[in-house]
């Protein structure tokens, strides 16, 4: 837990230096999340950054209110729903996240990590949930760079996010309607030194999955296409997985 949280600190902290002092016109560039600005990812996130501080705090129930009319299936409406439900200024939004990003992190220090905390997608550990978020933020990080013009340097706190890529396998695909993968190896390159190697899954494993890690969890967090970067996948289930892993709900 001591690293993920470590790892979340350290992305909370590159997304605080890239949203400061914006003006009017870099809070309304577009994301390159489809139909975002950047004011709108931040206030996704803040907005979320408190429903996982309810979670680890185990106050779920109180504060859920945006997935309350939505199955599962339709957590990208509800998200989506509550952005174009806020009135905020860039002002206010920013202010917010930066609260909730604080409060999140100071939850996730001090909670059981083995913890089953509610989610989206039911209950899991707090690690995980700490994981997930740090997922996200990574994703909506490299959303909003790319509406500022900025290239953020990919660095091996994907480790996390890659890890979570393999263990959610299942969920994704259940959440499709398919039976679980057999066992699956990632061999993955880390994004700072090409000679590193990041493996996760038995090595006798029939499908196994090769290529950079910044690759894996773009496709995983679908900002990239399998078929269009460097991954290479073998064995019974190689294509389910290029097309089913992720890293949300």
């Amino acid at each position: 837990m001591h690293d993920v949280v470590g790892a979340l600190r350290e992305q909370l902290d590159e997304l605080a230096s890239l949203v400061s002092g914006l003006d009017a016109e870099q809070w309304s560039a577009a994301s390159a999340c489809p139909g975002w600005s950047v004011r709108d990812v931040l206030l996704h996130l803040a907005q979320t950054n408190d429903v996982a501080i309810a979670s680890v705090e185990g106050r779920w129930d109180e504060v859920t209110a945006m997935w309350a009319r939505v199955d599962a299936a339709d957590v990208d409406a509800a998200a989506g729903a509550a952005v174009a439900g806020s009135d905020l200024s860039a002002a206010e939004v920013h202010a917010w996240w930066t609260r909730s990003a604080g409060a999140m992190l100071a939850a996730f220090e001090t909670c059981d990590p083995s913890a089953r905390v509610g989610w989206v997608a039911g209950d899991l550990a707090a690690r995980t949930l700490c994981t997930t978020r740090l997922s996200e933020l990574w994703i909506h990080a490299t959303d909003i760079a790319a509406g500022l013009g900025v290239d953020l340097a990919p660095t091996d706190r994907l480790w996390h996010v890659a890890r979570l890529v393999h263990r959610t396998l299942p969920y994704a695909f259940g959440r499709a309607g398919r039976d679980a993968p057999g066992p699956v190896r990632f061999e993955l390159t880390s994004p700072t030194d090409p000679s590193a190697m990041w493996t996760f899954g038995d090595h006798d494993a029939p499908t196994v999955v090769t290529g950079p890690a910044l690759d894996l969890c773009r496709v995983a967090g679908q900002r990239a296409v399998a078929t269009d970067t460097a991954l290479l996948a073998t064995g019974p289930n190689a294509t389910g997985v290029l097309a089913l892993m992720r890293t949300f709900a």
